[in-house]
């Protein structure tokens, strides 16, 4: 309550140029202790992902904030979800990404964080453990929008693993990585253009990863 306080008065709705004589650091220690002696109450990780996150770019801090608060509120999902974003929007890693919404979707039982799950499971490579998971997600799920939704996106990730198997083959038998899903196509690599579900154009990245126009979403081809 009293860091809430401090940070009310310093930082006014009317303006926000005060934040840059605000005592972070201070603040931080405070919610830190407050946690220590409850690890139950939500408002001091409501403030690390509001405060320490967006206003001061401290992710991981917040990150170990809420990893703490998840071995007391173990029935909460917003505190894997909160994690989940941070790892996958700031710190780019896909890994602890997947983990904690595969978390988030186990507690809530919402397909949408399984989904995201599965994203950043093939985002960091794991292409294979995204389709071995979202397979079990689609046999268990009743709902039949959900069911949907999980094989159109196991139907482009097999897309996916089968250009992943054609540039692995290019790159030992060539001693370099394919320039290109187009490449693999004319060497024999490829029989035939995979189809992205979404809309979308396989394509490589520069480090190899495969990738899509359609960023596995109808959404991303209406955007662009």
């Amino acid at each position: 309550m009293k860091v809430m306080m401090y940070f009310g008065g310093r930082v006014s709705s009317e303006e926000l140029k005060a934040k840059a004589s605000v005592d972070y650091k201070a603040m931080s220690r405070t919610v830190h202790a407050a946690l220590k002696l409850d690890p139950y109450n939500m408002d001091g990780y409501y403030f690390a992902q509001a405060v320490l996150v967006w206003d001061v770019g401290q992710y991981q801090v917040a990150n170990d904030l809420l990893q703490y608060g998840m071995k007391y509120r173990t029935w909460d999902w917003y505190l894997p979800f909160f994690a989940g974003f941070n790892y996958a929007y700031f710190l780019k890693d896909y890994p602890n990404a997947a983990r904690m919404y595969m978390r988030a979707g186990e507690l809530s039982g919402d397909p949408l964080f399984k989904k995201l799950a599965g994203r950043y499971l093939q985002q960091s490579g794991q292409t294979e453990i995204a389709i071995a998971y979202l397979t079990t997600m689609e046999k268990g799920t009743r709902d039949k929008a959900v069911k949907e939704s999980f094989r159109i996106r196991l139907t482009a990730f097999r897309k996916v693993l089968l250009i992943e198997k054609a540039r692995d083959r290019f790159a030992s038998e060539r001693g370099r990585r394919p320039l290109s899903v187009e490449e693999l196509m004319a060497t024999g690599y490829l029989k035939a253009v995979p189809v992205d579900p979404y809309g979308g154009k396989f394509y490589l990245e520069p480090d190899g990863t495969v990738s899509t126009s359609s960023k596995f979403a109808f959404a991303g081809v209406k955007n662009q």
